[in-house]
């Protein structure tokens, strides 16, 4: 990349872009892990291994891996919903 020269003291490179960690900036995922999935539902990492850990949050090994399915996020907030509804 040639930086550009405005003069002769300042030198302007131009920006390269910052890869994106989020899944929904262009990147369709199947699966998930808990960090990204706790990202994606707005809450902590330790809130959503809670949920893990207690079967609420749907996931699925694969080798020594958890992995939660992108449509598990989209069961367990219809669930809480419908569990809100009823009260």
């Amino acid at each position: 990349m040639t930086p550009i020269t405005t003069h002769p003291s300042v030198r302007i490179t131009p920006a390269i872009p910052a890869r994106s960690s989020d899944p929904a900036a262009g990147e369709t995922r199947v699966l998930l892990t808990v960090e990204e999935a706790a990202r994606r539902l707005r809450i902590g990492r330790t809130t959503c291994y809670r949920l893990v850990a207690s079967g609420q949050l749907a996931t699925i090994t694969i080798g020594h891996l958890r992995r939660v399915p992108v449509d598990a996020l989209a069961a367990f907030v219809r669930d809480r919903r419908a569990a809100t509804d009823t009260h």
